[in-house]
């Protein structure tokens, strides 16, 4: 791909991501309010579905042939860069009101689930088998937890939204435009990712570096302009329920199906990752009494930003 080629690329992609969450974020609002149900609820589900669909499709492909690394490293990197990233954004363009319900039960529900996947790859901890994998057995078991996250989000479908300032379109539109503007992010990421990869490899930057950085946060681009023209909008459930949610599909549903598919073994030098996953999800619950309570505020983001930069740094060192 040539330079002029490449930066076509990346334009297009991002006009298309820009474009893509606006609708996105539009078609999820009205469907909403004409459904009766919170955005929060959109958010966890069917936007969260969605933005994960690039991890989903990568870790289906990889599993299948065998590519460990890959499998455990997207979804960590990502999960790093939806909590991290993204919420830092969206944090920075307009301070981010939590529901008590996301802070005691959803964010929890994340750490739980973050907590689990690592036990449950290290098997020697637990004389369960030499090697540490994720077996189909733990496959089944994380995708147990998904249908209870399912389960929950049921419960909580006609929970109180105040669905303030959001234009309605009819039901039939409303869909249409949550899946256009799906399509749009999954296109753009893609069109961003493949024309930034061909602008490095003629600089001549490392392929390490490379999936390091560009394909890591390649996976996540659906989510950070999704949350972003959310927060920019005054839709703080919908840009707290897509991160929240999708990093829940990611450990879950996406490793749950990488497992079933094949098992997939886990390499101790992403002890250091997962730990610091860990770490970012509690972050992320320790903000939210940080400045005033249920809020992430300007200040709570950049520390959150400055926690993904000193990631980044890591990650360059270590390769």
């Amino acid at each position: 791909m040539s330079l002029p080629i490449s930066m076509i690329s990346i334009i297009g992609g991002i006009i298309l991501l820009i474009l893509g969450a606006e609708v996105l974020v539009r078609g999820a609002g009205s469907l909403a309010k004409k459904m009766s149900i919170s955005e929060m609820v959109i958010g966890l589900t069917v936007v969260a579905f969605g933005t994960s669909a690039p991890e989903l499709v990568v870790n289906t492909f990889e599993a299948a042939g065998g590519q460990n690394e890959i499998v455990f490293g997207n979804i960590i990197g990502s999960n790093m860069a939806n909590i991290l990233l993204v919420l830092g954004i969206a944090g920075l363009i307009s301070p981010l009101t939590i529901l008590k319900n996301t802070v005691w039960k959803e964010i929890p529900f994340l750490l739980v689930a973050t907590a689990a996947v690592f036990l449950l790859v290290h098997d020697g901890w637990f004389g369960v088998s030499a090697a540490n994998l994720l077996s189909r057995t733990d496959g089944l078991l994380l995708l147990g937890l998904f249908a209870c996250f399912l389960a929950y989000t049921y419960s909580i479908l006609r929970a109180k939204s105040p669905h303030r300032h959001v234009r309605t379109y009819a039901t039939w539109a409303s869909v249409l435009l949550l899946v256009a503007g799906l399509a749009a992010l999954f296109f753009g990421g893609r069109f961003t990712v493949n024309g930034a990869v061909a602008v490095a490899r003629q600089l001549g930057i490392s392929e390490k570096m490379i999936a390091a950085t560009i394909i890591a946060l390649g996976t996540s681009l659906p989510e950070l302009a999704t949350s972003a023209v959310a927060a920019y909008r005054g839709r703080c459930e919908l840009a707290v329920g897509n991160v929240v949610g999708s990093s829940i599909f990611n450990l879950l549903m996406v490793l749950g199906i990488s497992g079933v598919i094949r098992p997939v073994s886990y390499s101790s030098s992403f002890d250091v990752d997962s730990l610091a996953l860990v770490g970012a999800t509690v972050l992320l619950f320790v903000t939210m009494f940080m400045g005033k309570r249920h809020r992430l505020d300007r200040p709570e983001a950049a520390l959150m930003l400055t926690g993904y930069a000193a990631y980044i740094g890591y990650l360059m060192y270590q390769r």
